[in-house]
C-alpha cells in the first residue's frame, strides 16, 4: 500500500483531497456568513441617514481624494477600488443603501484608497505581484498535470507546483491589506460622526465577517499547495 492511501476490499482513497475538501468547506462557511450578516445589517438603517454613496464621497474628501470618483457598479458585494482607474466602485446593494452594512463596506472600500495614497508597504506588494499571481492561478496547474503526462519529469511538475504557489502568495499578502482597510474604516465612520458607537460595532460584524472569506480563501490556497507538495514527495519516494 503507497503512502497515503487507505485501502478497503481492494479500494483505494487518496486522503490528500481532504485538504482540498477541507477547503472547500472553509469557503462556503465563510461565504454564507457574509451573506447573512450583511443582509442582516443591510435591514439596519444608519441614524445619519446618509447612503454609502454620499459616506464614501464624504470619507475621500475629507482625505484629500476628491479626485476620485464614487461609481455605481452592478452585482451584489461588487464593490472595490480601481487603483489602475483610480476610482472606487459600490454595487447595486451598497450604492444608494444607508444601512449600516452598506456603509461599512464603502467605508472599507475608502480604506483602500487611502492605503494606495499612502503607498502602504503591503498593498504594493500586492499591486506588483498581481500579473504574476494570475500566471500562477490559470498555467500551474496545466503545467504540472503537462509534466505528468509526458512522464512524470520531476522538473515540469516543480515548476508547476512553484507557479501555483504564486497564486498561493497573492492570497496571503491580501490579508493584511483587507485588516488594514477595515481598521481604517472603522476610525473613520466614527471619527467622522458617520456611525454612533452601537453601529460602529454592527458595522465591524459585517466586515469582519468579509474578512473571514479572505481568510478562508488564503487557507484553502495553502491546502491546495500542500496536497501537491504531498503528492509529488509520494511520487519521489515511490
Amino acid at each position: 500500500m503507497g503512502y497515503g492511501y487507505y485501502g478497503y476490499y481492494g479500494y483505494y482513497m487518496d486522503w490528500t483531497y481532504l485538504l482540498v475538501l477541507a477547503g472547500a468547506i472553509l469557503s462556503l462557511i465563510a461565504s454564507a456568513r457574509v451573506n447573512s450578516t450583511f443582509q442582516k445589517y443591510a435591514r439596519v438603517r444608519s441614524m445619519s441617514g446618509m447612503t454609502a454613496a454620499e459616506v464614501a464621497r464624504r470619507i475621500l474628501d475629507r482625505n484629500g481624494l476628491s479626485n476620485i470618483p464614487v461609481e455605481h457598479v452592478s452585482g451584489t458585494l461588487s464593490d472595490h477600488y480601481d487603483p489602475g482607474r483610480r476610482v472606487l466602485r459600490l454595487s447595486d446593494s451598497t450604492y444608494h443603501s444607508p444601512s449600516v452594512a452598506a456603509i461599512g463596506v464603502a467605508a472599507h472600500e475608502c480604506g483602500h484608497a487611502l492605503q494606495h495614497k499612502e503607498a502602504y508597504r503591503p498593498l504594493q506588494i500586492r499591486n506588483a505581484i498581481v500579473p504574476a499571481a494570475n500566471i500562477g492561478s490559470r498555467m500551474g496547474i496545466p503545467i504540472l498535470l503537462l509534466g505528468l503526462l509526458l512522464g512524470g519529469g520531476s522538473f515540469l511538475v516543480n515548476v508547476g507546483i512553484w507557479v501555483f504557489s504564486l497564486a498561493v502568495l497573492f492570497q496571503i499578502i491580501t490579508l493584511p491589506v483587507e485588516f488594514n482597510a477595515s481598521r481604517r474604516a472603522l476610525v473613520m465612520l466614527e471619527d467622522y460622526g458617520v456611525l454612533g458607537e452601537q453601529e460602529n460595532a454592527k458595522a465591524k460584524k459585517v466586515l469582519s465577517a468579509a474578512a473571514m472569506t479572505y481568510v478562508a480563501a488564503a487557507a484553502a490556497s495553502v491546502l491546495q499547495l500542500l496536497r501537491l507538495v504531498l503528492l509529488f514527495g509520494r511520487r519521489n519516494d515511490d
